[in-house]
């Protein structure tokens, strides 16, 4: 998979932004990814030093329309540690 591939997007929430000053940034990335290529592509992208990632998959939720019923598509979530001292810019200032 290549690096570009495997981020989707960053997520800023409340509760992620206050991960920030720990050193902790959450990603949502493609749900055939793993640890080790979630580590390679934050290192590459944003050019810091991973210590840790924690990955959740997260389940589809059930949505309803009127009468119809249907399902979300499930998703998977990484949270990035980086060495102290480190930060990524584009979370900054959110």
């Amino acid at each position: 998979m290549n690096v570009n591939e495997v981020l989707i997007k960053p997520l800023v929430t409340e509760k992620n932004t206050m991960l920030g000053p720990l050193g902790k940034y959450t990603f949502e990335i493609d749900r055939r990814a793993t640890k080790r290529q979630v580590k390679e592509a934050v290192e590459t992208i944003f050019k810091v030093s991973v210590t840790a990632v924690n990955v959740i998959k997260v389940p589809g939720k059930t949505r309803r329309v009127g009468t119809s019923v249907g399902q979300t598509s499930p998703w998977k979530k990484a949270i990035v540690t980086l060495q102290s001292g480190q930060r990524i810019e584009i979370f900054e200032g959110v």
